[in-house]
């Protein structure tokens, strides 16, 4: 009776589904989280009778043959790459990047990590650093006595001084870009790691080759759509039950032929 395993196999992926929605959902109040999407391909087939099988008893040719499903698979739980809505907050270190591109940061183990997270704060020894504590890349320190902040469209951090008329250049904020955003592996906290699929990250400056702008005073919310996740999430809701109801189909189907006197 294959139609039991497929249908198991129709109820894991519905189950999948649901937990990639769920993930979507939970982090509908995260910056800069872009939604998720499990993607799923059929099992192999099982060849009955194989397409271009000569019949035997006339000498014509099968056009179809029987080939039997056994399931679908997960593959793959894709990003869905979108600009999410900029909310305006006023801090002097929250930056929102309008368009493409990412923040490069400095992890704890020295390797690079990347994040649109604009919330940055200042440490202890004043280097500009991620909610996590993570130092931009490259690095730029703000002076104790610095009285405001202005970061340009162009990632220029500049610092103004009470003894000072013009505002001094403290650094540049520099955006990575990717061939593959989608290749990019998540870890968590808003930071993701380059891979092979991803491709070498390609620094410049905002603005330039496709890249995005920053907007100072800003961040960008999620660009999970609850309506949307809601409606799919019904869908798999569905789909798991219709699957469960192949099962139950099935039981009844094996009991009716262990009844057979």
């Amino acid at each position: 009776m294959r139609a039991l395993s497929i249908a198991a196999t129709g109820m894991l992926a519905q189950q999948m589904r649901v937990e990639t929605i769920s993930n979507n959902l939970a982090n509908m109040s995260t910056t800069g989280y872009n939604a998720r999407r499990a993607e799923f391909a059929d099992l192999h087939y099982q060849q009955m009778t194989r397409p271009g099988t000569i019949n035997a008893s006339d000498g014509t040719v099968v056009p179809t043959g029987v080939q039997l499903g056994l399931g679908v698979r997960p593959a793959a739980v894709t990003m869905q790459i979108a600009q999410g809505a900029l909310t305006e907050t006023g801090g002097d270190l929250d930056i929102a990047i309008e368009g493409r591109g990412y923040l490069e940061i400095t992890l704890p183990s020295g390797a690079s990590g990347y994040t649109r997270d604009g919330h940055l704060k200042r440490d202890g020894d004043g280097l500009i650093v991620t909610s996590e504590g993570y130092p931009l890349s490259p690095e730029i320190t703000i002076p104790v006595e610095a009285r405001s902040i202005t970061i340009n469209a162009n990632g220029e951090v500049y610092a103004y001084f009470n003894d000072t008329v013009a505002a001094q250049l403290l650094g540049q904020i520099t955006l990575a870009q990717f061939t593959n955003e989608q290749g990019l592996e998540a870890i968590g906290s808003n930071t993701f790691l380059e891979t092979e699929a991803s491709g070498p990250a390609t620094i410049d400056v905002p603005g330039e080759n496709g890249l995005g702008t920053i907007r100072q005073g800003y961040t960008e919310q999620s660009s999970v759509d609850s309506v949307k996740e809601i409606t799919e999430l019904i869908e798999a809701q569905r789909g798991y039950e219709l699957n469960s109801k192949v099962i139950t189909a099935a039981d009844q189907m094996l009991a009716a032929t262990t009844q057979v006197r």
